[in-house]
């Protein structure tokens, strides 16, 4: 995202003419839509939608811009928020043990599809400390091993405030995250989990997917919260699994579904293209 201009998120009651009124703001000010994805949920009675707007030709400042919607948005008894671009959201990513994760979140940082600036790598083992610092990452080991977790997760928090983080992403980090953490970075913390039908748990959950005949194994990426693996889900991914696939492929198709799910959903969130609404999430593709 390069050039210059605005995203919209707004959700409000549903109601007959929310579209012609807020494209006819931007209009009536010279904004240039360049999207607005929509989507009315007639079960529940809301109504969802993302904006870019161009801003290149307004007749008033931007921030004018973004004040005088508020009139409107009141109006509409509306939850909104505004996102000026260019910008890359400041991101840590925290490990365990693997890195296949960690390798595509640089990677795709990298090549500019995701506009983040990862402010460090943290993790609870050294594993990863060679994969950041190769990339020019700052990395954190933090001991949480035993009675070392409560103050590692304190740790953990103040690097985060220290580095104005505004997305944590859980790349394969094997901790559970103590409930004052996900209510203060609600919203803000994604993870990545293994996930198959029936669900596997334990430390080795491919062989147990291998010893039940699975067909298909996944990855879900969701948002972060108390209720463990519960959280409201951005993207999934699914492979399909063959008779004559070994453990170690089940392991190799899976790290592919964690990959390409969290990538996704990692660049949902910071294109602002989510919504969470109460347990799920609405989510605008590009």
């Amino acid at each position: 995202m390069d050039r210059s201009g605005l995203i919209l998120k707004i959700d409000c009651p549903d109601q007959p003419g929310i579209v012609a009124k807020v494209a006819g703001y931007v209009s009536q000010h010279g904004g240039n839509l360049i999207e607005f994805a929509q989507f009315s949920d007639k079960l529940n009675g809301r109504f969802f939608a993302r904006l870019e707007i161009e801003t290149d030709g307004l007749d008033v400042e931007v921030d004018d811009f973004v004040e005088g919607f508020g009139t409107l948005g009141r109006g509409l008894s509306a939850h909104w928020h505004f996102r000026r671009l260019p910008y890359r959201m400041r991101t840590a990513v925290l490990v365990t043990g693997t890195d296949h994760c960690l390798n595509e979140i640089i990677w795709r940082t990298e090549i500019g599809e995701l506009p983040v600036e990862i402010t460090s790598v943290i993790g609870n083992r050294d594993s990863c400390r060679a994969i950041a610092e190769r990339a020019g990452i700052p990395f954190h080991q933090v001991e949480m091993d035993g009675n070392a977790k409560d103050e590692g997760f304190r740790r953990v928090h103040g690097i985060l405030i220290e580095e104005d983080v505004e997305l944590a992403v859980l790349a394969r980090f094997m901790q559970i995250v103590p409930d004052w953490f996900c209510e203060e970075f609600a919203g803000r913390m994604i993870n990545i989990h293994h996930s198959f039908l029936p669900a596997f748990i334990g430390a080795n959950p491919y062989r147990q997917a291998y010893e039940r005949g699975v067909k298909l194994i996944g990855a879900t990426c969701h948002y972060v919260t108390a209720d463990l693996d519960a959280g409201p889900i951005i993207e999934q991914e699914v492979e399909r699994v063959q008779h004559f696939h070994a453990p170690q492929d089940l392991v190799r198709l899976g790290r592919q579904c964690e990959r390409i799910a969290l990538a996704r959903g990692i660049r949902y969130h910071v294109h602002d293209r989510t919504i969470i609404d109460g347990h799920r999430a609405i989510v605008f593709p590009d």
